[in-house]
């Protein structure tokens, strides 16, 4: 405690990558990630890809969960890569129901699962180890707006209390015999545990507020000050830069695919 401020102290428990600075951990994920989609090439994306899973590896994740992650996230866009072939015009080397997949699309679309792995991975590896309250303080760090801020963290907060909540009226849905079909009486009881979501968020939503707003709560989240930078965070700002030069130059270096 300096001067009534909260200082973030590093801890010997933490990791490589958790003890650099969040600010400089936010700015980096942004500036690879912002460099990463505007690549043509699959090489440079490659490259970032395996040095994301190594930085992933230092960060030291719960590495079921962030494999579950990086799944579900494959699984999500697998429809869309599925079809783009479909929807681009070019040299075609397949036909299927009277459509044709051109290799343009194929290369797009591998192009495009290219490039979210190795978002994911960057967000992951830099961003993944932060708890909320590290997030805000580098967010405040950056000057980002207050309100902007306080949403955010709300949004983090209660996603989980919303799983949870939802969790327990299926299970309570379960108790009483319920088994999801394809009928009219699964849809309907689908439907009023959607509603009953809503209703119960709401009502906690204003239970929560009157709490926050006997404990002085006045529109703004306050955070601790974060530790000053030290040579360790300039030498990894170092690094992101050298590494998404060599991206760059590989980048014009490699023919575009496709």
């Amino acid at each position: 405690m300096i001067d009534g401020t909260a200082v973030l102290i590093p801890s010997q428990s933490m990791t490589t990558i958790q003890r650099i600075d969040p600010r400089f951990r936010l700015l980096a994920a942004f500036f690879l990630i912002i460099t990463a989609v505007t690549f043509s090439s699959w090489q440079p994306i490659a490259i970032l890809i395996v040095i994301a899973a190594i930085l992933t590896g230092f960060a030291k994740p719960d590495w079921p969960r962030t494999v579950k992650m990086v799944l579900a996230m494959d699984g999500f866009i697998l429809v869309m890569l599925a079809m783009l072939p479909f929807t681009v015009s070019g040299q075609p080397f397949l036909t299927l129901w009277g459509g044709q997949a051109s290799f343009e699309g194929l290369f797009q679309a591998v192009l495009i699962g290219l490039k979210a792995n190795a978002a994911i991975l960057v967000l992951i590896a830099l961003v993944g180890g932060m708890d909320a309250i590290m997030l805000g303080r580098g967010l405040q760090g950056l000057y980002i707006p207050a309100k902007l801020i306080t949403l955010f963290m709300f949004t983090i907060r209660y996603i989980d209390v919303l799983r949870r909540e939802y969790l327990r009226l299926r299970l309570s849905m379960r108790a009483r015999g319920f088994a999801a079909g394809n009928n009219r009486h699964s849809w309907r009881s689908i439907g009023y545990l959607l509603g009953m979501l809503l209703v119960r968020s709401h009502e906690r939503s204003e239970r929560i507020l009157w709490a926050m707003k006997c404990r002085g709560y006045h529109g703004h989240m306050h955070f601790g000050a974060l530790p000053r930078r030290q040579s360790h965070d300039y030498c990894f700002a170092a690094a992101v830069l050298i590494l998404a030069g060599f991206l760059i130059g590989l980048e014009v270096a490699c023919p575009p695919l496709g």
